[in-house]
């Protein structure tokens, strides 16, 4: 598999994803089921995960595939493996509030190289181009036909008036007293992997979470952030974050643009 092979994919299959999604949230009502650890579902996961995970095994059949709604697939483990979250933010689904993303990644060697982050209800598509450059395409956001693209960089933060994002459904004590330790010359609530996306274009300098996610709820937002110089750190001792844990599961961290002045925990 290439580069070249793979973002074509993960692109078409992102926006297919989006128009199943969005199907079902103009629709007047959809089902909603709770998993094992007590996080809704939908029949929208469901639907956007089985399209993803058809055309990424017709695909590159001989890469592993990590998904949310495969609980099996959560117990296998290579260097290199395609991760999903076919729609990151379900809370933000489930509510209507339109921050909700389709986010696939390929990891190698415990680092997102490649990612497609896209918010449907938005229109707004961010991912990374083959030689690693992250963008955001504009326009009609045609399946077969990719449209304008404009490279994406982070900011250069003034750690004297600092634009924080935080999590919309997830900002808690915790996060407030970290952010803080900042100078903040504004805050913003954003749900879903979008974070990252506000981060990797400058709209953000810094997005803490003193929370828990997954490997497949950060994977192509982190990719797409060091596609645009950024950077995504352990909260505890600033290290980078690794991917490839034992059953998936990420510890607090921190995405930002360097020239933060990062603050302890």
């Amino acid at each position: 598999m290439t580069y070249d092979a793979l973002i074509p994919v993960i692109r078409r299959l992102a926006l297919e994803a989006g128009d199943t999604i969005m199907k079902i949230y103009d629709a007047d009502d959809f089902d909603v089921k709770v998993k094992s650890d007590a996080s809704p579902v939908t029949e929208a996961d469901e639907a956007a995960d089985a399209l993803i995970s058809a055309g990424l095994r017709a695909a590159f059949p001989d890469i592993l595939l990590v998904t949310e709604e495969q609980a099996a697939s959560h117990s296998e483990k290579d260097d290199t493996f395609l991760i999903v979250d076919p729609l990151d933010g379900t809370k933000e689904f489930i509510n209507r509030r339109g921050d909700f993303t389709v986010n696939i990644a390929l990891v190698e060697n415990g680092v997102p190289t490649r990612g497609v982050v896209y918010a449907p209800a938005k229109g707004r598509m961010f991912y990374t181009q083959p030689d690693g450059q992250a963008v955001e395409e504009t326009g009609s956001l045609d399946k077969d036909a990719p449209g304008p693209v404009t490279a994406i960089s982070v900011s250069k933060p003034d750690n004297s008036s600092l634009m924080i994002v935080a999590s919309k459904s997830h900002r808690d004590q915790a996060t407030e007293d970290y952010i803080n330790k900042y100078q903040v010359k504004d805050s913003k609530s954003a749900g879903s992997s979008l974070k990252f996306c506000l981060v990797a274009t400058g709209e953000a300098d810094l997005y803490p979470r003193v929370g828990r996610t997954m490997e497949w709820d950060t994977a192509a937002g982190h990719a797409v952030l060091a596609g645009a110089g950024g950077q995504v750190v352990r909260f505890d001792d600033h290290t980078p974050l690794k991917y490839g844990k034992d059953g998936y599961a990420n510890p607090f961290f921190i995405a930002y643009a360097p020239g933060v002045d990062l603050k302890e925990a």
